[in-house]
């Protein structure tokens, strides 16, 4: 598999087909562990990083159900390739960008990724369409098992999985569920919602997880401590905090329907029409346009393009996809001129079928 086959397509998780994907637009779950045998990465020698690499490259392919895996060590890859994976969630910004020995291991329905290297030796995540914790849990619990068959993970019998950020000691588990929430910025109850969270020790962050911006009205809840919880409680935790913002967020959007139905179409439809119109366009003014469009095809305000075209254009608008897509590194402002001609492409040729 190559990075360009992987840019030409829609990852599973993009689909728009689990539950509430209306505003979930994924599941991911996250385990860290560390190897027995090695020093947490940040201790360990330019040497026993590659030793970690190697030993984990021929553990894996012995594994039956990792054969389609692809493996790419990171150090090898062109600095657009690494923003390309950072882009498509398949690989952290850390990864990307720290040094020495490195890989990642990708599915190619991307449903799931291994990092190797990172801040820990492993870092295994599965990425799910929607709200969908259930099959998350059961896939990345069905890797942990079959890569442990094979390793001998760093653990000890009272605070368990032991990791180089202390607050993932004892599951090394990380719950993240991105939502879309542009109607409660739009009402300007987001900020309440968050402070909500912080008190509950649940974490917000943006759409490239912990350090990056809020874009596109897009935000990850994810649990901030591991220690002293089980991995059920943990799950209990998002499981019961993200529905209660996904009915405020379809709350927000009925009021906006009910009071302001006119002003509202207003604004969509002028998101719509710069996306078709414009001769170029930056990233930033993509995804904040792309936001309002998706909330209007979700409301039916908007009928002519759907939900997976929408979310594909969120990922694949991105500057690294954009040069990808078409096989040059391209200038900022070359990229601006692309990515208008991208996304007329794939919503111009269904505009005159819209509706209001």
């Amino acid at each position: 598999m190559k990075l360009e086959e992987l840019a030409g397509k829609c990852g599973q998780w993009l689909k728009g087909s689990g539950p509430e994907s209306d505003i979930v637009i994924s599941t991911r779950i996250r385990l860290a562990r560390n190897l027995a045998d090695f020093p947490f990465v940040r201790r360990a020698s330019d040497d026993e990083k590659v030793q970690i690499v190697k030993m984990l490259r021929g553990r894996i392919a012995k594994l039956p159900q990792w054969e389609q895996t692809a493996f790419w060590d990171v150090e090898e890859l062109e600095e657009l390739d690494r923003q390309f994976l950072v882009e498509r969630q398949l690989m952290s910004r850390e990864l990307a960008d720290s040094d020495g020995d490195r890989a990642v291991v990708i599915d190619p329905q991307e449903r799931f990724s291994l990092m190797i290297n990172e801040e820990d030796h492993l870092r295994i995540q599965v990425i799910c369409s929607g709200l969908d914790l259930e099959s998350a849990w059961e896939q990345i619990n069905a890797l942990d098992d079959a890569l442990e068959s094979k390793l001998s993970y760093a653990f000890h019998e009272q605070f368990g999985y032991l990791t180089a950020c202390p607050t993932n000691v004892g599951t090394g588990l990380r719950v993240s569920v991105m939502l879309h929430l542009p109607a409660l910025v739009i009402t300007r109850e987001i900020e309440k919602v968050f402070r909500s969270l912080q008190k509950i020790n649940v974490a917000v962050r943006g759409l490239y997880g912990e350090g990056s911006q809020f874009m596109g009205d897009f935000y990850q809840i994810s649990n901030q401590v591991t220690l002293g919880r089980s991995e059920q409680e943990l799950m209990d935790t998002v499981r019961e905090v993200v529905p209660r913002i996904v009915e405020y967020e379809r709350r927000a959007r009925f009021f906006l329907l009910k009071e302001s139905e006119q002003d509202l179409h207003d604004e969509v439809s002028r998101a719509f029409g710069i996306l078709c119109t414009a001769k170029k366009i930056s990233s930033e003014e993509t995804l904040h346009y792309l936001s309002k469009v998706r909330m209007g095809v979700n409301l039916g305000l908007i009928r002519s393009v759907d939900i997976l075209t929408i979310n594909k254009l969120f990922v694949h608008t991105q500057p690294a996809h954009i040069q990808k897509l078409r096989g040059k590194h391209l200038s900022v402002a070359d990229r601006n001129i692309e990515r208008a001609s991208y996304l007329q492409s794939h919503l111009t040729p269904k505009r005159d079928s819209e509706e209001g």
